[in-house]
């Protein structure tokens, strides 16, 4: 298995910027209830401690001004751990999808491999096996193929001239098939 690395991580932005948003607004809305709980209790110990009123409301100030920063921080880096997360699960579908292409083009019928840190390495399986049974399959056909035309050379002295174009058409077309999928030798 070859070792190759992506230098894009963001191979399907839609989803992934839209799935690291909601997870980073989800966070950040959780990560609420402490700093509102912390205040609270604050407040709550400058009611029972009125001589301390004063410094308790200014370490709150403090607080709150060091932990907005430290928030944004928190945000920032969760953000960017979402997007490598979602890169191991957009990658290897945007490869697959690559793959898939690739091959409806014409290109050969081959395995396909994920990273070593990719999900999704069950479905790089299963697809393989998939192609290689096309491909088998696919080879199997040819071959019959070839058997058939070469029944039909056999049988085309034997047949009357006025058949011999239904004959050409059949020949034509079967070298058609096998040149869509196959490359001239």
């Amino acid at each position: 298995m070859a070792y190759y690395k992506r230098s894009i991580f963001l191979v399907d932005k839609n989803f992934q910027l839209k799935f690291s948003l909601i997870m980073v607004s989800l966070i950040f809305l959780s990560s609420l209830i402490f700093p509102l709980l912390f205040i609270d209790f604050l407040d709550e110990m400058a009611a029972i401690y009125p001589a301390l009123t004063n410094s308790i409301l200014q370490n709150r100030t403090d607080l709150i001004l060091f932990l907005i920063p430290l928030q944004i921080l928190f945000i920032f880096v969760v953000f960017i751990l979402v997007i490598f997360i979602t890169h191991k699960i957009a990658g290897p579908l945007y490869k697959l999808k690559d793959h898939l292409a690739k091959i409806r083009e014409g290109e050969p019928i081959t395995p396909i491999v994920f990273r070593n840190g990719d999900y999704f390495h069950d479905v790089a399986e299963e697809v393989s096996l998939f192609l290689d049974t096309v491909k088998n399959k696919q080879e199997a056909d040819f071959q019959y193929l070839e058997e058939i035309s070469t029944y039909i050379e056999n049988l085309s002295p034997a047949i009357p001239e006025d058949k011999r174009p239904v004959l050409n058409e059949i020949s034509r077309r079967l070298l058609d098939i096998r040149s869509r999928y196959k490359k001239p030798l």
